[in-house]
């Protein structure tokens, strides 16, 4: 995939200390959740995931004020109750700052399931898309992204393979999920788009 983008940046503090993850070829790889706040007052919690040495350059503890440089990775999970899509912050650099709080995400790639065009219960218009995002050694990451109002219908008329590009946030959602055995609270994790570009159009749409 050509003119392929992928990259985010934020900026918030830690809701836990870094937790070991797993190692990959010799390298350990640390987990942690940074709370960033929305203008609204509520905050995402987002999961992070950064190399061993990157903490440890840092220090980075509990209440410490962050900054991630990355880009947004998705990991399919093998779940008693089925497949999961994991999505996540990979961190290519780390920082302390002082602020403010920042969510800033810029993604390009090609549309790999049909867009779907529905109503939130408010009666908002919002339209799912499956974004595939190539990176290195032939692997793809599928991102959900969720557009809204007028640029909602623009990209509902995409077929998969159609590239799109778009700058948003990265934002975690907490939802009901029906089961056999009663029902699961869970949480998805989705980019909001703010821009998109289709093609030869440029639209807008309003940040949640």
């Amino acid at each position: 995939m050509e003119n392929t983008v992928n990259r985010i940046i934020l900026r918030g503090t830690l809701s836990g200390a870094p937790a070991f993850s797993h190692e990959n070829h010799g390298r350990r790889f640390y987990r942690f959740a940074l709370e960033v706040p929305r203008l609204s007052g509520t905050a995402d919690t987002l999961r992070v995931l950064a190399p061993e040495p990157m903490l440890g350059a840092l220090e980075v503890c509990e209440a410490e004020y962050v900054e991630v440089s990355g880009q947004i990775r998705s990991f399919n999970s093998r779940m008693e109750s089925g497949r999961k899509l994991l999505v996540s912050v990979y961190a290519t650099e780390l920082r302390l700052c002082g602020g403010p709080p920042a969510n800033q995400a810029e993604l390009a790639g090609a549309v790999c399931k049909p867009p779907v065009l529905r109503k939130t219960p408010l009666g908002r218009e919002i339209c799912d898309v499956m974004l595939a995002v190539n990176r290195p050694y032939r692997r793809s990451d599928y991102l959900p992204c969720i557009f809204w109002g007028r640029t909602a219908h623009e990209v509902a008329r995409l077929a998969v393979g159609d590239r799109l590009s778009l700058t948003g946030r990265l934002q975690s959602r907490t939802y009901n999920k029906v089961l056999e055995d009663g029902v699961e609270r869970r949480v998805a994790y989705e980019i909001s788009a703010i821009t998109a570009t289709v093609g030869a159009y440029s639209s807008s749409n309003a940040p949640v």
